[in-house]
């Protein structure tokens, strides 16, 4: 990514912008084209957004925004919780049972990114679940989620949460 357009997707990932400015021309180069360190950068700004708008869920504007990094037919593997095979069931799972209650962190460090040929990127690291009202993380996870980039848009197409565990000392 050019200096430049590493300036404007910050700038752009900060303010009210960043989703429209995410899926459209700051990233529509093709996946073969970006070199792993700038995959990297595009699914961690990724991941930050759609975690973001996750960890402030009980809004129902950002619910709705966290709704659209999503592709309708997303299937999320959970060990502790099931599948769920359409967008709409697991938003409807994230507002029952996540939204005010819990927020996602990363695990600084543990996101790795492999290209996929002709298609996206796969995403796998650890994150923490914290409850809102608490100041440490009580439990932790693995995950693994394949992105697609399609017209400049990148969306989930599959996710993996399992390993729950509680969560390693800060």
């Amino acid at each position: 990514m050019s200096a430049v357009r590493s300036r404007v997707a910050k700038a752009a990932l900060s303010g009210s912008m960043g989703t429209v400015l995410l899926f459209g021309a700051v990233e529509s180069a093709a996946a073969a084209e970006r070199t792993p360190e700038q995959l990297t950068q595009v699914i961690d700004a990724l991941d930050t957004a759609v975690f973001d708008t996750f960890n402030t869920c009980a809004d129902p504007a950002q619910l709705v925004k966290h709704a659209t990094y999503f592709d309708e037919a997303v299937e999320f593997y959970h060990d502790n919780g099931g599948v769920t095979w359409t967008r709409e069931d697991m938003i409807g799972r994230t507002r029952e049972n996540v939204c005010g209650r819990y927020r996602r962190e990363r695990v600084p460090g543990t996101l790795e990114v492999f290209p996929i040929k002709g298609f996206g990127a796969i995403a796998q690291g650890t994150h923490r679940f914290c409850a809102m009202t608490a100041t440490e993380c009580t439990g932790e996870a693995d995950f693994v989620m394949v992105w697609r980039e399609r017209d400049g848009r990148w969306q989930v197409t599959r996710v993996l949460s399992y390993a729950h565990r509680a969560a390693a000392a800060p």
